[in-house]
């Protein structure tokens, strides 16, 4: 896939994390990469919590949008069909590590650990020179017609 999974789903979404339409959010671009999903993020300087440090709502921010399109993209295939459905966090829990260096790239990985046909359980990490500094552990549910949420890609 040459485009990201919100830059080929979801154009003019706009989420803080993963909106492509959110000039001022973070721009994440999630790529699947076998059943994982992959992103590289550079952090900027208004990103830290103190001098060369990520702030951890925004690495909980990283690691909850990215999860959130692995769970939507897996969803999508397991049922065969072309476009993700509509995804909300049910719930996730970030823990970090170590500090999260603000001077380089950073890794994000996620993976399924659990699917049924309307949810899934994913594990994902932030690494950082190869170091994984903060881990995280969310549900994510497809919302059905009526949700605020459902066709907000």
């Amino acid at each position: 896939m040459d485009r990201s999974l919100q830059d080929t789903y979801a154009p003019t979404h706009r989420c803080f994390g993963c909106g492509p339409g959110n000039p001022q959010g973070l721009q994440i671009k999630s790529f699947p990469d076998g059943e994982e999903t992959v992103c590289e993020w550079t952090p900027q300087k208004h990103h830290e919590a103190w001098d060369g440090t990520v702030s951890g709502g925004i690495c909980g921010t990283l690691l909850d949008c990215h999860s959130n399109w692995t769970a939507a993209w897996h969803l999508m295939r397991r049922a065969g069909q072309d476009h993700p459905p509509s995804t909300v966090t049910s719930e996730f829990h970030v823990r970090l590590k170590r500090p999260t260096p603000s001077d380089k790239p950073l890794q994000l990985r996620a993976k399924i650990a659990e699917i049924s046909d309307d949810r899934a359980v994913v594990e994902a990490t932030i690494s950082s020179g190869g170091v994984v500094t903060c881990t995280c552990r969310g549900v994510f549910v497809a919302v059905p017609p009526g949700h605020p949420a459902y066709h907000r890609w």
